[in-house]
């Protein structure tokens, strides 16, 4: 039975697990809970509405956070984004290596909670 199955993946004509014309379709995920997705839309509208930051360091901002949470449809949407807030390569090419100086560093200080356990083992 794996195996059948597992033939049944591999024979799927896809070449990745991300398509890109999905991002086109996220409005589709509010068709089950349409309250619950308009109250996102409008929470999410008013995150990225100009505040305390402009849209060009919001949308910069979450360039660098769709590479921290590894999202190839929000970092499409955001490189997008990026550009026509005024931001250049340089400047998104400097955010994606602050989120992955941020990601690599939140690895390794979890190295402490290896240290603690290794104490209370008495190592």
């Amino acid at each position: 039975m794996f195996r059948a199955d597992l033939h049944a993946v591999t024979a799927m004509d896809h070449n990745h697990y991300y398509h890109a014309p999905d991002l086109a379709r996220f409005g589709e995920v509010g068709k089950g809970a349409p309250e619950l997705w308009e109250k996102f839309q409008a929470w999410y509208g008013a995150v990225f509405a100009e505040g305390a930051l402009t849209a060009r360091e919001k949308a910069r901002s979450a360039l660098a956070v769709s590479h921290a949470v590894q999202c190839p449809y929000c970092i499409d949407a955001y490189t997008t984004a990026s550009l026509e807030h005024g931001s250049n390569e340089e400047q998104m090419t400097e955010a994606v290596h602050v989120a992955a100086a941020i990601r690599g560093g939140s690895s390794l200080v979890h190295g402490v909670q290896m240290r603690n356990h290794l104490e209370r083992l008495g190592m």
